[in-house]
């Protein structure tokens, strides 16, 4: 494979998130945010690990984007913190955290690297959860003033914008699961911070490509898996269309126009008890682009024991195939599947892959990390984005996640999934061979 096999103008790049990279996380004025509050919580995030320190980012970014232009790197996904700008999440600002991403975006610039901001990756800032958090409408409008300060803040500096990071997973994982902050559970909690999650994508769409320069994309980014069934039966097809609703379309339906999936889904109906009167046409907005992230396919089945989704996955262990540390299955034609999924919707114009990667047992020996299975796991998947864009023109870029090993959610910092291997002891920096692999390709030599 070489880069010469992608279309002209093409982008490859590496993605971060601030709460798994930055750490300080009580200085320079940051206030808690709720992923600081879940860890720490007994039994919550494994080893009771914490984003406190995680790669020292907000104090090594410099010497961290020198290794990424050293690697052939000219796109960088991150994302910003809303309780470092906005301690509270609303009200004063907080100069010293506004500070450092200008200084984190101007030092992309001076090493010619093009950062591509995610506004809202997951840490809500703690005083909003204490009012309610996502379920409560008022979070949906504190985010649309986040979103008009730091698009009009970092407006010169930033020409990429994504609104959201995979709203349904803080969401669902969030709020229905209570596996992820803030550790909410059922319908309850879930379908609300669905809803106001929605309007926030949409409105935050609008408030960032009023203020953002011309030349500027807008977009959001949604996570998808991809179903199989597990028959060939008529129960196990509603199972997969049911799935397909709440995994895949609950969020870039309503953007597109199309309303909630509800038809697929109907107890997802629901989700209109938290909407008021206008809100149909407010989740609606025509983003320049879609960013698809993709880890897993799911064999899907018919279940009567799983009241309201009536259906439960088939674990990829069981049914022997072969996993990452995280134990999802490597199924590369997922990524095909779904991108040519997303680009049959006529109101998407442009795709990027804004994640793909995975995470691997990695081990440091000698100063080198040997890491053959992510070397082809990332060769496979990024052959499916490469077929998938000789089919579909909208597909334009392809982001590795991640830069760095980092704080891992509730996984703590046991799976690495980074490019460059961290010691968190030391916080020394080690390029693994699928860096390199990665440098050789962006230099145009064949991997």
């Amino acid at each position: 494979m070489n880069i010469k096999d992608f279309p002209e103008g093409f982008v490859f790049g590496t993605s971060t998130a601030a709460y798994q990279i930055e750490g300080a996380h009580n200085e320079d004025g940051r206030g808690p945010s709720i992923w600081d509050d879940f860890c720490a919580i007994p039994g919550k995030v494994a080893r009771g690990d914490t984003g406190n320190v995680a790669c020292d980012h907000y104090h090594r970014f410099e010497s961290d984007l020198d290794i990424m232009k050293d690697l052939g790197f000219k796109n960088y996904r991150l994302s910003l913190s809303w309780s470092r700008i906005l301690p509270y999440g609303v009200g004063a600002r907080n100069e010293k955290g506004v500070d450092f991403y200008h200084r984190l975006l101007d030092a992309c610039h001076k090493r010619d690297i093009e950062p591509w901001v995610t506004i809202y990756h997951w840490d809500l800032p703690s005083s909003l959860q204490a009012r309610g958090g996502w379920t409560d409408r008022d979070t949906y409008h504190a985010f649309c003033d986040y979103t008009d300060l730091v698009t009009r803040e970092y407006r010169d500096s930033v020409k990429n914008w994504m609104i959201l990071n995979e709203p349904f997973v803080f969401t669902a994982v969030g709020h229905f699961a209570g596996i992820h902050a803030p550790g909410k559970k059922g319908l309850r909690n879930f379908l609300p911070a669905a809803h106001h999650a929605t309007l926030a994508q949409a409105e935050g769409g609008r408030i960032a490509r009023s203020n953002a320069r011309p030349d500027a994309q807008i977009g959001t980014t949604i996570s998808c898996a991809y179903p199989t069934p597990y028959k060939d039966n008529e129960r196990t097809r509603k199972a997969v269309e049911r799935y397909d609703a709440v995994f895949n379309r609950f969020f870039i339906d309503p953007a597109c126009g199309r309303g909630y999936p509800v038809d697929s889904f109907p107890a997802l109906k629901r989700v209109y008890d938290y909407a008021r009167d206008g809100d149909e046409a407010k989740v609606k907005f025509d983003f320049d682009f879609i960013g698809i992230q993709n880890y897993i396919r799911d064999v899907v089945r018919f279940s009567l024991l799983q009241p309201v989704l009536w259906f439960k996955t088939i674990d990829a262990a069981k049914r022997e195939k072969d996993t990452t540390d995280m134990g999802w299955e490597i199924y590369p034609d997922s990524m095909y599947q779904l991108l040519k999924k997303f680009a049959d919707y006529p109101e998407i114009k442009k795709i990027y892959v804004t994640e793909s990667g995975a995470a691997f047992p990695d081990e440091l020996k000698q100063g080198s990390v040997a890491d053959p299975r992510r070397q082809q796991y990332l060769k496979d998947y990024m052959d499916a984005t490469l077929r998938a864009s000789r089919e579909s023109s909208k597909i334009n870029g392809y982001f590795v996640w991640s830069f760095l090993d980092n704080f891992e959610w509730a996984e703590g910092y046991r799976p690495r999934f980074g490019l460059v291997y961290v010691d968190y002891e030391s916080q020394k920096r080690y390029p693994k061979d699928s860096a390199f692999m990665l440098r050789d390709f962006l230099a145009g030599r064949d991997i």
